[in-house]
């Protein structure tokens, strides 16, 4: 894309193939998912600004070349990552390079599509959930959009460590949510959350809005609500301290351990990742047009082999 703007913008265009620098990899792209945050910056909301720019984050593919220095991978490896978030990666390619422990074998259960789906939203659901709020097994865990691609993905990472999970979501979300583990249901659209929920130890606030206010007279003292993606307001902030609750935001960053961590609850049948459609790399403008539309409940593919 050479400018911002509506799904139009995504041109499909003839580049040289990237060399791998010391400590990268070249990977051969076999997947690339699309997130929020991608449309969020072909329309200028996001941290890119330099044009030319090529969107994605999420990867999944083949190593074709190791630049000098790499040692965790060869040539012909099957990788997932999701490279140089907040910067460019240039995941709607053909070839992608990063540095080597921004990625991680690919689960071998997963297709490359499905490798493709998890790296961001897995990410931030590991990273949420065990390194900014510290999860331990037993404590309670409130999540707002639990049905989303994280929400969902961070219900899964929460009951792998013994959490008590309350997702609130809508009433077609519910089956969905209890079948991936979710001990208890809100539905936002029948109860105010707060009217209905018992104390909590944490809050993954994925809606924003009001929300975390009113989550933080939930909270135990001592815990915390997480608001994703954007920062919470300063008042948040203030109401959260008074209140003995560490109100926070939060932003995922590239991270070679956790995405080995992701791996093994997949290989174990504790983490599921869904792929809602796969679509040619070449028609990145329709792939996007099918996720701002909302039509498509799960994650959209971009395929170069397609």
């Amino acid at each position: 894309m050479d400018r911002y703007g509506g799904p139009e913008v995504l041109q499909l265009v003839e580049l040289a193939k990237p060399t791998p620098q010391p400590t990268e990899v070249l990977v051969e792209v076999r997947a690339a998912g699309i997130n929020p945050a991608d449309v969020k910056q072909r329309q200028g909301q996001g941290p890119l600004s330099s044009f030319p720019m090529i969107l994605g984050w999420d990867v999944a593919g083949v190593v074709a070349e190791i630049g000098l220095g790499v040692t965790i991978f060869s040539p012909g490896d099957e990788v997932y990552g999701m490279p140089w978030f907040p910067r460019q990666a240039a995941g709607y390619a053909e070839y992608v390079t990063a540095p080597s422990r921004q990625f991680a074998p690919k689960p071998p259960s997963l297709s490359f599509a499905e490798a493709a789906a998890l790296p961001l939203a897995g990410l931030a659901a590991w990273q949420l959930v065990t390194d900014t709020i510290h999860l331990d097994a037993g404590q309670r865990l409130l999540i707002h959009g639990a049905a989303g691609h994280v929400g969902a993905l961070a219900v899964q990472v929460a009951k792998a460590r013994g959490a008590h999970v309350i997702g609130v979501a809508k009433g077609s979300d519910h089956d969905r949510l209890r079948a991936l583990g979710a001990d208890e249901i809100v539905d936002y659209t029948s109860v105010r959350f707060e009217d209905v929920t018992d104390p909590v130890d944490a809050v993954l606030d994925f809606v924003g809005r009001d929300y975390t206010a009113r989550s933080v007279p939930l909270v135990n003292r001592d815990g915390v609500v997480v608001q994703v993606p954007s920062p919470p307001a300063s008042d948040d902030v203030r109401g959260g301290a008074a209140a003995g609750v560490r109100v926070t935001g939060f932003l995922v960053e590239p991270d070679h351990s956790s995405l080995l961590a992701l791996t093994d609850l997949v290989e174990r049948g504790r983490l599921s990742v869904e792929v809602g459609a796969v679509v040619p790399l070449g028609e990145a403008a329709r792939a996007h047009e099918m996720v701002e539309s909302g039509k498509v409940k799960n994650k959209v593919i971009l395929s170069p082999d397609v």
